[in-house]
């Protein structure tokens, strides 16, 4: 997939909607150090898309999408606890959830992506 910027990259742009949808559900919640380390977590997926892709080397980008996908990761488990402390809905758990499953699976497959064609440059 060829692409100009950060800005034109599908996992980017629903890494940022997720990461508002997140913010606005649990911005109101009174669990302060749960809350601010799940708004810095979904943040910092797009972010570090968007980071990598300014990087000068495939391999740093590679390096910045694993960081991002380990941020998904993360925000998956403090959803899950946040549904057990009753910050946000169930319905909002299943969809963030879904929606951060998809996210992964987007940016490993990117990943996949630039490997292989940095495999193909070394042949």
């Amino acid at each position: 997939m060829a692409y100009q910027s950060f800005e034109e990259l599908e996992v980017w742009k629903r890494g940022c909607r997720l990461a508002v949808e997140v913010c606005r559900a649990i911005g109101e919640s009174k669990q302060f150090a749960l809350r601010d380390q799940m708004q810095r977590a979904a943040i910092s997926i797009p972010s570090n898309i968007a980071e990598g892709c300014e990087r000068d080397s495939k391999l740093d980008f590679i390096r910045f999408l694993r960081i991002a996908k380990g941020s998904a990761a993360e925000l998956r488990t403090q959803t899950y606890i946040a549904l057990k402390l009753e910050m946000i809905s169930k319905a909002d758990v299943e969809r963030f959830i879904a929606e951060l499953k998809e996210i992964s699976a987007m940016l490993q497959g990117l990943i996949r992506s630039i490997n292989d064609r940095i495999a193909k440059t070394e042949h």
